[in-house]
């Protein structure tokens, strides 16, 4: 499975307004893993930024200056994106600035939707955590992601930021291999039975620390948590306490 997470900067808030995309940042996920094959541009706006845009982010029309237009970009990043899913905090922010850049180029470059599969985090989070806040900011502290290094905005630091979030936000029984639940809510024969190590020739069983065990302990509350109080583990049968037994000779 491969997921891009994508985070633009524009001049402003509004497309409409004629406003532009200024950065271009994306990490890649393969198979819900970071694959170091990132996508970042700066942009040359063409336009200026609006009032408070530039604080925003940092950047100028005078670092801007000797950046590439969107238009020399294009091509790379349409290839970069095709096919993949592609997440985004509050999708039709950036949805609608990529669409009206495309538009700009004429109608054969289409519309994102039409390269890619766009999830939206923020729908995402406002169905976990209806009623709270859900800024990117808000879930780095709710999901315990370290955003300390977030002084600005920025389009690849920000979707650093999101893998994090987006991974914490859907972690669950898949992120460590489990199979999907059956129809009467019962876990899959190969996690609802207690492993056989009989055949194994194995002669001595090695017991967990205390220390292994509250780790253990902590990992499956997490597990609860992110799940929505279900974890897989409660299903498993636990086998009677392994006695120590010494390696014969």
């Amino acid at each position: 499975m491969r997921q891009i997470i994508l985070d633009t900067e524009t001049t402003g808030l509004e497309w409409k307004k004629g406003n532009r995309v200024v950065e271009i940042g994306c990490v890649e996920l393969i198979e819900r893993r970071p694959s170091g094959r990132n996508f970042h541009r700066y942009l040359k706006p063409d336009c200026e930024f609006e009032a408070g845009a530039q604080e925003v982010t940092g950047l100028t029309l005078e670092f801007l200056a000797d950046k590439p237009g969107f238009e020399e970009v294009v091509e790379e990043f349409l290839a970069y994106i095709r096919g993949a899913e592609v997440i985004i905090h509050n999708a039709a922010f950036d949805v609608g600035f990529l669409d009206s850049e495309l538009a700009r180029l004429g109608d054969h470059y289409g519309r994102l939707a039409d390269h890619c599969t766009v999830i939206d985090t923020l729908a995402m989070a406002r169905v976990r955590f209806p009623g709270q806040r859900n800024s990117l900011d808000a879930l780095c502290r709710r999901l315990g992601v370290d955003n300390t290094h977030r002084h600005l905005h920025g389009g690849l630091l920000d979707a650093q930021i999101l893998a994090d979030v987006y991974i914490a936000l859907t972690s669950g029984q898949e992120e460590i291999g489990f199979g999907a639940m059956e129809d009467n809510g019962s876990a899959t024969g190969s996690v609802r039975h207690a492993f056989d190590a009989s055949n194994l020739g194995l002669r001595a069983r090695v017991l967990p620390t205390p220390g292994e065990l509250e780790a253990h302990a902590r990992r499956l509350e997490k597990l609860r948590s992110n799940s929505g109080g279900s974890c897989l583990w409660d299903l498993v049968e636990t086998p009677p306490a392994p006695v120590e037994e010494a390696a014969s000779a």
